[in-house]
């Protein structure tokens, strides 16, 4: 057994059955062999009762490795993580001007008037102000977007501003104004952003990955049908839709959890998202207390996006035909506004990030029944601006360890491309919650790695008869890895419905 190349779903045959030896069931497990057949577990027996083939079935002798639940990305940007895995990352950027410096090394060597597109700034400790001057002055005449890394804020230079018919003093926009100006932007050709999601899709298997919620701003459900129309996804697909395609999908009479009429049966119905506050970085989420420095001042609190009466129109909307909400919310006072809403409408849902929560607000997602789709890794990400932006409030910051102890029920995601679509960075981060040689920012917060991989499998906490057989077979328990190897975990291969997308025995 060899861990090859990711391959593509049109090269995938009918799966066959087969009888996984030597493996350990779960982390910390026992030795076991498994038989998977039609897409399912049929059989999980001792190793030392290993059965004996069938017609048909083939034994792929695991050597000892850990088989767990495949692993589940909650929260992702499929296209615009895609698009980010070829642009330029200045995440290392210390400043406006160093980010600058970064833009004019990367394009001095690109044919003249080509777009120039990087990501993840991070401008929130920085010591001076991104400018469109500073990079008009870095690459002449050549339109430049750089896109936050929260996917909050784009800043460009004149000449992208020109390109897509705007104007702004500095150059840097933030939410809806962002959002507006990377509509604008030039887009790939639906051919080559369809590739590029395949690939990001295979990328996401070989982490052990089989399903994602796409939150991309866009049509979810006719993408996602067109890009299922000629192969399969290598993973799971939950599309979900916005509020601009809610009558649409009522129309249709989809619910959470559908199959999506026309596409692969890999592509259910997802949620409805909505955002109601801004971000840390930008210092737009909405909280009680007012950022550092700008007391006094309009939006010192941050901004309120939906109006709590619209947000509980739009959720009691799609509730009534069984389509679930998923609000965005970061600040305390916006998570205590949706939280006040899901108490109103009295439906499932989930809050997307729960980033910072007030002491009364943690006991709510258990007692309403709502999800925290959390991502661990911007914990890590982000300490060093919750420190400064939410100072003394930091103890009640990425509060996992609080929700899992009052009872809530926890999915982690990696918001990707605000942080990289691999499940065991959120894993590691939500065990050690650091991500460097620092020590563990607010340990009191760090929870159990068990709950840490049930949270990134989609709430699955054990491998089982009957069960789809979507696995990830790992190099190390996770239960005795250190925190480097449990943030790079090897993976060896990857079950989808009992077929291989990732690793797999030779032809």
């Amino acid at each position: 057994m060899t861990s090859t190349a990711p391959r593509t779903a049109a090269a995938r045959p009918a799966a066959p059955p087969l009888v996984l030896t030597r493996a350990r069931l779960g982390a910390g497990g026992p030795p076991v062999s498994l038989r998977v057949d039609g897409g399912r577990i049929t059989a999980v027996v001792p190793a030392a009762e290993r059965p004996p083939l069938r017609t048909g079935e083939r034994a792929v002798d695991l050597d000892g490795r850990t088989v767990l639940p495949g692993l589940r990305d909650a929260h992702v940007h499929m296209t615009q993580w895609a698009g980010t895995r070829r642009r330029t990352d200045l995440s290392a950027a210390r400043s406006a001007r160093q980010a600058a410096d970064a833009v004019a090394a990367a394009t001095a060597g690109l044919p003249p008037g080509e777009i120039f597109l990087g990501c993840n700034f991070r401008d929130g400790l920085w010591p001076d102000a991104p400018h469109r001057d500073l990079l008009d002055a870095a690459a002449p005449g050549r339109p430049v977007a750089l896109v936050g890394a929260d996917l909050h804020a784009v800043w460009m230079n004149s000449a992208c501003l020109a390109l897509i018919g705007a104007d702004h003093p500095t150059g840097l926009l933030r939410e809806q104004a962002c959002m507006a100006a990377l509509a604008a932007l030039p887009e790939a050709d639906e051919e080559t952003a369809d590739r590029w999601v395949a690939q990001a899709g295979e990328a996401a298997a070989a982490r052990g990955v089989t399903g994602v919620t796409d939150f991309e701003y866009a049509d979810n459900l006719a993408n996602w049908t067109r890009r299922t129309a000629a192969a399969a996804p290598a993973v799971r697909v939950s599309a979900s839709v916005w509020s601009q395609h809610l009558e649409s999908a009522i129309e249709r009479g989809l619910r959470t959890g559908d199959p999506v009429p026309g596409a692969d049966p890999l592509v259910r119905m997802g949620p409805l998202k909505m955002i109601t506050d801004g971000s840390l970085n930008t210092r737009t989420a909405l909280c009680y207390d007012p950022y550092p420095g700008l007391a006094g001042q309009q939006d010192a609190h941050g901004l309120e996006l939906v109006p709590s009466a619209d947000l509980v129109r739009l959720m009691r909307r799609a509730a009534a035909h069984g389509i679930e909400p998923a609000v965005h919310a970061i600040g305390d006072r916006a998570n205590a506004v949706v939280l006040d809403a899901f108490a109103e409408v009295r439906c499932r849902g989930r809050v997307e990030h729960a980033q910072l929560l007030t002491p009364a607000d943690v006991p709510r997602f258990a007692e309403l029944g709502v999800t925290a789709g959390v991502q661990p890794e911007h914990a890590v990400d982000d300490r060093d601006v919750a420190d400064r932006h939410w100072a003394g409030r930091t103890g009640r910051a990425f509060p996992y360890r609080d929700l899992l102890d009052a009872g809530a029920r926890l999915e982690f995601g990696s918001d990707a491309p605000v942080a990289p679509l691999d499940p065991w960075r959120a894993i590691a981060a939500a065990v050690h919650r650091s991500a460097d040689d620092r020590p563990s920012w607010h340990p009191e917060q760090e929870i159990p790695v068990r709950d840490a991989l049930t949270a990134a499998c989609g709430g699955r906490r054990l491998v089982r008869v009957g069960d789809r057989a979507d696995l990830a077979v790992v190099d190390t328990d996770p239960l005795t890895a250190d925190a480097a190897t449990l943030r790079a975990m090897p993976v060896h291969a990857t079950l989808l419905a009992g077929r291989w997308t990732y690793g797999g025995p030779e032809d």
